[in-house]
């Protein structure tokens, strides 16, 4: 870290915050093999969100490459510096009260702890909803839209999640989703379904 830093609190209070903008902010986090549908489930989750008329953002694990994190690899010390980005950054955007929509693999259950752990340790807690998008590695691997499975079963990738990197799945996700039963309008429907049980949003 820095030295001769000082954090420079703001005039808002976050409860001032939220009532002013009414609408309290949370972090959705998407987490699942690569084609499970994550991006495809939180554009579609976004998209309801805001034509409900309320704040929401969403941070595409690909998209997020193309910027912010287009300095890392996908080696194991890169992954866990992606995924500790995007969960500053994701905080961030809660923090304004935004509804904010994490789709990363994000494959080890300590970097997920650790991006839940910096959202409960916000005074008052940042709601973290852990999302595990779930699908057998059969199934994800016959979609396939970017024929990453194919190049990674050829060995032109590396450290492939699912094939030559481990993925370590949620022990106890707030949500899951199973996208081999699961419609993406279902799933959405899940995901508000839990947001209104919790009182992060009004019952549409």
């Amino acid at each position: 870290m820095a030295s001769n830093i000082t954090f420079h609190p703001g005039a808002v209070e976050q409860d001032e915050r939220g009532q002013l903008l009414g609408q309290k902010g949370a972090t959705i986090w998407l987490t699942g093999l690569s084609a499970s549908g994550k991006s495809t489930i939180a554009t579609a989750l976004e998209q309801h969100l805001l034509h409900k008329r309320l704040h929401a953002y969403r941070l595409d694990g690909d998209n997020i490459r193309f910027g912010l994190n287009k300095d890392l690899g996908f080696d194991p010390a890169s992954r866990v510096e992606n995924i500790r980005r995007i969960g500053e950054v994701s905080l961030l955007f809660s923090l304004s009260c935004s509804i904010t929509i994490t789709a990363f693999i994000s494959p080890y259950i300590s970097d997920r702890d650790l991006a839940r752990a910096l959202h409960v340790a916000h005074s008052p807690s940042i709601p973290f909803i852990e999302v595990f998008v779930d699908a057998p590695l059969s199934v994800v691997e016959s979609r396939d839209p970017k024929g990453l499975y194919k190049k990674a079963r050829a060995g032109e990738i590396k450290d492939f999640t699912g094939i030559s990197a481990p993925y370590e799945a949620p022990l106890d996700p707030e949500i899951h989703i199973r996208t081999d039963e699961l419609d993406v309008a279902g799933a959405v429907a899940k995901i508000v379904q839990y947001l209104e049980e919790k009182g992060l949003i009004g019952k549409q």
